[in-house]
């Protein structure tokens, strides 16, 4: 017999759902003074084959290295040569101009969409200049830097940004969801947290044919809440898969703030713990840091000691996309307020202050890197822009599906073919 419900009137608690709320809307002053940034250099290194159950502090913590004195210190100071850091200045460079015409040539109708990355540039170039250039990557939408780092073509990346008769993938990608296996850069989706099961099921391959490759993966950190992701820790951890699971905690999931994939009970780097994985919580916005902490893990990948989940903790200065408006869910003054500053500042004063870069050089800097995108863009506007009619052949959407044609795509050709025939009499049915 079923219980009887407990009488009118009874005396136990009612229950309370919470749901998250971020502490900042619009038109609020902003204060991150609770936010524990920790010193530069006062996290310790461990050894990079060491348990993942002595890595709690270091999963809670914030490994940093620049010091408000623009100088590096502690046990995770990569000590880059002064060449490396120009060259990662340059990438930073290139990723803004880019960024920025690209922006602009959105709002001019030359593209249907496009992603910033302003205040994260660390997280992908950094990054991605301390892995092998044969690693194998599986990105997010954010991570443009890694192709520009890796020396993708400027025209080969806005021919796909522009859909047009140049795009290698033929437009059937959306803009920005570039590929390159090349480059050793994994197809971009917008499904997201799929890559994340991808890039584990690509490093355990590579461990099982005794390669020398490792994979690496980006994640935003409200993408976590998936269940791939889940899946992905899951089988790094049983199977030791020598994988880099990188989370960019950049605090909003479009107007979602982090509070919703966890982040007001612990941070994302912690969630390592509860798998047996190694973890790693990183100024995001520190370019040296990023570096260390992704070697670190590659060299951890490598020596067969096991993936890594690192957590880069920064902010997402601009709008989610071109499509997103942040003013209507977040503070104006979070940007300027942010305790980590910005990666591409940070990182120029360090060259300053070892003598080694100047305002000048960096100025020719930029005003390079902004010719070199401009004179890309023209000439991949020659190829076509959304909407002006220069785009792959219609046949090509029956194409690179099948090694052999099959039936019912030849049935369907030949209707598509009769239809374009019927409606544009005169014109090549195929063009």
């Amino acid at each position: 017999m079923a219980d009887k419900q407990p009488p009118a009137g009874d005396n136990r608690p009612k229950l309370a759902l919470h749901v998250p709320e971020p502490k900042y809307r619009p038109g609020d002053a902003v204060d991150y003074s609770d936010i524990d940034i920790g010193e530069p250099g006062s996290m310790s290194r461990p050894d990079e084959t060491c348990s993942p159950d002595t890595m709690r502090d270091h999963a809670y913590g914030l490994v940093r290295v620049l010091g408000d004195d623009d100088n590096a210190a502690g046990p995770w100071d990569p000590r880059l040569s002064p060449d490396t850091l120009r060259t990662m200045m340059r990438n930073f460079a290139m990723v803004r101009a880019f960024d920025e015409r690209m922006f602009r040539g959105q709002r001019q109708g030359k593209t249907s969409f496009y992603m910033k990355c302003t205040g994260e540039e660390a997280t992908s170039v950094a990054a991605a200049m301390a892995l092998a250039a044969d690693d194998m990557v599986f990105p997010s939408y954010r991570q443009q830097g890694i192709l520009i780092a890796r020396g993708y073509p400027l025209v080969e990346m806005i021919n796909q940004i522009y859909s047009n008769k140049g795009d290698k993938l033929k437009g059937r990608q959306l803009p920005i969801m570039y590929s390159s296996r090349e480059h050793s850069f994994f197809s971009i989706s917008g499904n997201l947290a799929t890559q994340t099961p991808q890039a584990v099921g690509w490093a355990m391959a590579s461990a099982i044919k005794g390669d020398s490759r490792i994979a690496a993966t980006w994640v935003g950190e409200g993408s976590t809440a998936e269940g791939d992701f889940h899946s992905a820790c899951t089988f790094a951890a049983v199977y030791n898969a020598p994988v880099i699971l990188n989370v960019i905690n950049n605090q909003w999931a479009i107007s979602s703030f982090s509070g919703f994939a966890g982040a007001e009970r612990t941070t994302f780097a912690a969630r390592a713990l509860g798998y047996g994985l190694a973890g790693l919580r990183v100024d995001g916005n520190d370019a040296l840091a990023c570096y260390a902490a992704q070697q670190w893990a590659a060299n951890r990948a490598r020596a067969n000691g096991g993936p890594t989940l690192i957590e880069y903790f920064t902010y997402r200065a601009e709008g989610h996309s071109t499509s997103d408006d942040p003013s209507g869910y977040r503070s104006a003054q979070e940007r300027e307020e942010w305790p980590l500053g910005d990666p591409v500042m940070r990182l120029k004063k360090h060259l300053i202050a070892l003598g080694e870069w100047d305002e000048e050089r960096q100025e020719a800097m930029d005003r390079e890197c902004a010719e070199l995108v401009k004179a890309a863009t023209k000439e991949a506007e020659k190829n076509g822009i959304l909407g002006h009619g220069l785009h792959h052949p219609f046949r090509t959407m029956f194409q690179d599906v099948y090694e052999d044609i099959p039936w019912h795509l030849e049935e369907q050709a030949a209707q598509a073919k009769h239809e374009r025939e019927v409606k544009w009499p005169g014109e090549e049915p195929w063009s």
